[in-house]
């Protein structure tokens, strides 16, 4: 007798099949760059270092994730080569693919710290989890909400008139947001290149970014002055630990502040939410030490009402990849993302395809796992050294 059709149960899918992580690759490259950037805690000129992973599967899926420091900011990139070659090693090769929060889990328990090689094992196993079941890794990660993120690119080299020239190519291919760095010259400089954007270019959104670079004792007058511009937000204006400072400018400007440097972890991030020290909160992989732990600092930014940007480190378009699937599937960060160095700053990327901007937004890849090949000429190429083993 045939079963009634509302008592049928669902056939369960066939279980995803994936061979243990059986080979890890670890490269640390030095990619050159088109023009010298300042902060308000340093400069970056003629290259950046980044550390790419490759992990095998013993049926021969890849995945790829990377390490991007800055060592003014998270660490460098001999050490996230190392930590990823002695200490993580050990964990990666071996492991099940489809048991990451338990590899993850066990990274935090080997290694303090090194948050960006923590991001690059996760992003590899996320990678190679999509693969095999034929989802982007968006998906993984709860489904998309969006399929494409406003872009904003940051404006930060001394000489300005060179910014001004990218200014205008990227106005042509339709970008609607610019960052501007801040805090590492005199505030007049500041002052007068927000005006000469303003004139020139009416219609496009302004952002402030002093990655630290002014003293509390002068912040105030100071970014009174930037507000009369309107910019959407103003990021990171004091040092990291100077949480009270920060607390009093949010509390006291009419234009949002946002939290970079001041919030890594959900644990920060949760305190940060406490004592209200912003209005918005910057996401970054490479500082939280991977997708998961960044989309819960976001998570927690929704449960206080902190809606949260899509920031990242020098990284190539392999880490952006990773930023974007994460944006794709999580509501909060919801102020676009700066994923634009491998297109406007790089002079050579890695990716075997074009990092995918169109129309001033990151389009997000639909491809299983991250969605696009890695050239791996490119990071051979460009390697300074391979640790490559079982």
């Amino acid at each position: 007798m045939t079963e009634p059709a509302q008592q049928r149960l669902p056939i369960a899918p066939p279980a995803v099949r994936i061979a243990a992580v059986a080979r890890m690759t670890v490269s640390l490259v030095r990619l050159p760059v088109t023009a010298r950037r300042s902060h308000g805690i340093g400069d970056v000129a003629d290259s950046i270092d980044t550390v790419i992973l490759r992990l095998e599967t013993g049926d021969g899926l890849v995945g790829w994730g990377e390490a991007a420091p800055w060592a003014l900011f998270t660490g460098t990139g001999e050490a996230n080569a190392a930590a990823l070659d002695r200490y993580l090693r050990p964990l990666a090769v071996g492991s099940d693919p489809r048991r990451i929060g338990e590899t993850m889990a066990r990274a935090e328990r080997a290694l303090v710290g090194h948050p960006e090689a923590k991001a690059a094992l996760e992003t590899a196993l996320l990678d190679i989890l999509g693969k095999a079941a034929g989802l982007p890794v968006a998906e993984l990660l709860g489904g998309r909400c969006r399929d494409s993120i406003p872009l904003s690119v940051s404006l930060a080299d001394p000489d300005f008139g060179a910014d001004l020239a990218l200014a205008e190519r990227l106005v042509e291919d339709g970008i609607g947001i610019f960052k501007l760095k801040a805090g590492f010259a005199e505030h007049a400089f500041d002052v007068e290149r927000l005006e000469s954007l303003r004139e020139r270019f009416p219609t496009v959104a302004l952002r402030v970014d002093y990655n630290q670079g002014l003293v509390a004792h002068e912040a105030l007058r100071r970014l009174r002055d930037i507000g009369t511009f309107a910019p959407d937000f103003i990021e990171q204006p004091l040092p990291a630990d100077q949480w009270d400072g920060l607390a009093d400018l949010a509390r006291n400007l009419a234009t949002p502040i946002l939290a970079d440097e001041s919030v890594f972890t959900p644990v920060d991030a949760l305190r940060a939410a406490q004592q209200r020290i912003a209005d918005l909160f910057s996401i970054k992989i490479m500082k939280s030490g991977g997708l998961r732990r960044a989309r819960t600092v976001a998570e927690i930014g929704a449960a206080a009402g902190i809606a949260c940007y899509g920031g990242d480190m020098f990284e190539t378009g392999l880490a952006h990849l990773a930023g974007a699937h994460l944006i794709a599937a999580t509501p909060n960060i919801s102020l676009g993302c700066e994923f634009y160095q491998a297109r406007y700053y790089l002079a050579e990327d890695i990716l075997a395809a074009p990092f995918p901007i169109e129309d001033g937004a990151v389009v997000v890849p639909r491809a299983p796992g991250l969605g696009i090949a890695v050239d791996e000429t490119a990071v051979k190429r460009h390697a300074l050294e391979t640790r490559d083993g079982s």
